[in-house]
């Protein structure tokens, strides 16, 4: 007899994989904590894009400021009196207008690095990620960390990005060679203007190589946050039930709920004035009361099994029970528990109710309830 081979496989362990994207309180949880998706080389090209980019505008202009700093310097400066007021009155004057000059510059970067977080991760206001964690000082993690795979981008990142900028610098200036070996004839002002335009052409070359490497290591830095973000279907399930409540407990709850209402509802069956049954299938127990109530009303009703335990409560208290099939079936679908009878089954209601109270009349006292 050929002998069966069985593999045993533990289902849990597919259920521990994860695998399902995250939910949106996964999601908003950690945008809480300040964990999104962000490249810290995307604010430092853009910073680097902007600042070469205003300099090319507006270098000339900001050139002329600088040289009028230093014209002030030498022909009025120089001139003043060495006192402790004209020391500080010439300080305060060449601070102020260096900030001026500088300022388009200092505004550029902060509004690139603004714009460069808001596109990433738009308005976040997080303390979480200032906040001391003692895991982070276990040396063992970092020793982790530091061998791990987010390591290793980073520095296969950094080497890319040397390489990169050596490469246009290197290109750039050895296409420029032939000028760079006669600047020794020409004027300094021309050799300035030279050497402005050219580093301002290596910076907006290398600011846009950066951001291109920006975009590709954002790319690379949501779909890593994505991956950490998945969840396992346990995990799907222990957050539904930790919002929604155990479903277990949840039916226990209403199963005691309905258990309530059944014990008060057949408690209020003794005082009906009379049950009306189909005789088996349905029970509706009527009470009125003409100094309390403009109709009689529906104070417990109930199918097959309650229907059955109203049929036995009426009998141990003397309630009489009446069996009227259309009217039973009629005041359990129409009448809820509480409600006063309706109009159009009002007449049938008042018959049945005559015909006990009726009934109720030539009984011996001794019998009346």
């Amino acid at each position: 007899m050929a002998r069966k081979l069985r593999l045993t496989l533990n289902l849990q362990l597919f259920a521990q994989e994860k695998t399902e994207p995250a939910t949106p309180k996964k999601r908003q949880e950690s945008r809480r904590k300040g964990q999104v998706a962000k490249s810290i080389e995307l604010p430092g090209a853009l910073i680097m894009l902007g600042a070469f980019g205003l300099l090319a505008m507006y270098g000339a202009t900001m050139g002329d400021g600088i040289a009028s700093i230093f014209t002030a310097g030498l022909t009025q400066y120089l001139l003043w009196e060495v006192t402790d007021k004209n020391v500080i009155a010439m300080f305060t004057q060449i601070l102020r207008d260096g900030l001026f000059i500088l300022l388009p510059v200092f505004a550029i970067g902060v509004g690139m690095a603004l714009l460069a977080s808001y596109a990433q991760v738009g308005v976040l206001f997080t303390g979480e990620t200032l906040k001391l964690k003692i895991e982070k000082l276990n040396p063992i993690q970092g020793v982790k960390q530091i061998f791990s795979m987010r390591s290793f981008v980073e520095f296969l990142k950094s080497m890319l990005k040397v390489l990169i900028l050596g490469m246009i610098t290197f290109t750039i200036i050895w296409g420029e060679k032939a000028t760079l070996l006669t600047m020794a004839s020409l004027p300094l002002e021309s050799v300035l203007q030279y050497m402005a335009s050219l580093t301002i052409r290596l910076g907006l070359f290398s600011g846009g190589a950066l951001f291109i490497l920006a975009l590709f290591d954002y790319a690379y830095q949501k779909w890593e946050h994505e991956k950490n973000l998945r969840m396992s279907k346990q995990d799907i399930k222990d957050e539904y039930k930790k919002a929604e409540g155990d479903p277990l407990i949840k039916s226990k709850i209403r199963e005691k709920q309905r258990r309530m209402a059944m014990q008060r509802m057949m408690q209020e069956v003794p005082k009906a004035d009379v049950v009306i049954t189909n005789p088996t299938h349905f029970a509706v127990a009527v009470k009125y009361d003409g100094a309390e109530m403009d109709a009689p009303r529906v104070i417990a009703k109930g199918a097959d099994y309650v229907a059955l335990r109203i049929r036995q409560a009426a009998s141990e208290h003397g309630v009489p029970l009446m069996e009227n099939k259309p009217l039973a079936r009629a005041l359990y679908a129409q009448v809820e528990i509480g409600e006063s009878i309706p109009q159009d089954l009002f007449q049938a209601v008042a018959e049945v109710l005559a015909f006990v109270y009726k009934a109720k009349a030539k009984l011996p006292a001794a019998r009346r309830r």
